[in-house]
């Protein structure tokens, strides 16, 4: 989900927005702690920024006092906003001009629950598809009526990663864990929790998944969940092996034997589908969609777009218009 796991620790910062869901922020950091401790020691090094002031405070009261303060110089992987309440009314331009600052530095940006509408605020959203709770959908439209939002449990779109909240935090850092040290002991850290139904990314039940491509097949089904949160940057097939902790000539056997194409055929299309949407719903220029969906410029798209759907990207948003 973000860049590879290295030693001595992943260092994960939570900037906390007054008013934040104590039950999201629960969700996001505890797998962390558990990851931690099966391990025996610290895969994951955590942060508390309190937006304003010195201590964070829930919205049922809970107070967290923070361990850095915003502008530190740090060394830092991944940084989490979550927010509740009305994050639209959050307009700290020296917590957006840091946010800002961390992305140009390569620090991957996440926003849970209300946190997303903050990353937004701050510009840091435009042609990334993302997502949020139900209960901030129509702030983020009066920001911007162009962000390419979807009514799912997180989305991982290159250097973003935006989760609904509420229980999902749970579901998005066993795919985080997952791609760190492998299923197997993210299944762990689940296990840890007594959540052992995992839900992918797109939708609120593993059965969309089962019902949509007809396979109760694991690994096929972990691979399909990985491919969904890698989009506009695609993985190679080795990586998605091991992820699902089969060889690359065993999981094509399971593809094609599953789904009838093999895994990157498969992985093609669903990029192209994906991309399909976009032409039909967004403002988005070609080229924009062509990086969305993982092509590295607009030709290549543009070949890819029409071996499978027999027009050009262009004309076939001209036709569905």
């Amino acid at each position: 989900m973000v860049k590879q796991f290295s030693s001595p620790g992943f260092s994960v910062v939570f900037l906390l927005v007054d008013d934040f869901a104590l039950m999201s922020y629960s969700a996001v950091i505890e797998p962390l702690r558990a990851a931690n401790l099966l391990a025996g020691k610290a895969l994951y090094q955590m942060h508390h920024i309190a937006a304003t002031g010195a201590d964070a405070v829930s919205s049922s009261g809970a107070v967290v006092g923070s361990t850095a303060h915003v502008g530190d110089a740090m060394d830092l992987d991944l940084l989490f906003v979550v927010a509740g309440g009305n994050p639209a009314a959050f307009r700290d331009a020296g917590v957006f001009r840091w946010l800002r600052q961390l992305s140009r530095d390569g620090v991957v940006l996440g926003g849970v629950s209300g946190g997303p509408v903050v990353l937004a605020a701050a510009g840091l959203m435009e042609k990334r598809r993302m997502t949020v709770h139900w209960e901030h959908a129509a702030a983020l439209a009066e920001i911007s009526p162009s962000l390419l939002l979807e009514r799912t449990l997180y989305v991982q779109d290159r250097d973003r990663i935006t989760c609904a909240g509420g229980t999902a935090p749970l579901d998005m850092m066993h795919a985080l864990i997952a791609e760190h040290h492998g299923v197997g002991f993210a299944r762990k850290v689940s296990d840890w929790f007594l959540h052992t139904d995992v839900r992918p990314s797109s939708g609120p039940q593993r059965a969309g998944l089962v019902e949509r491509y007809r396979t109760t097949n694991g690994p096929v089904i972990q691979a399909i969940e990985i491919m969904e949160n890698h989009i506009a940057d695609p993985l190679e097939l080795e990586l998605i092996g091991n992820v699902t902790g089969l060889g690359t000539r065993q999981l094509n056997r399971l593809f094609r034997d599953k789904l009838g194409i093999s895994t990157m055929a498969f992985y093609r299309r669903l990029r192209l589908e994906k991309a399909m949407g976009f032409l039909t719903q967004s403002t988005l220029t070609i080229t924009d969609i062509a990086l969305a969906t993982g092509f590295s410029h607009s030709a290549h798209f543009a070949q890819a777009f029409r071996a499978r759907y027999s027009a050009t990207p262009s004309s076939f948003r001209r036709r569905e218009r």
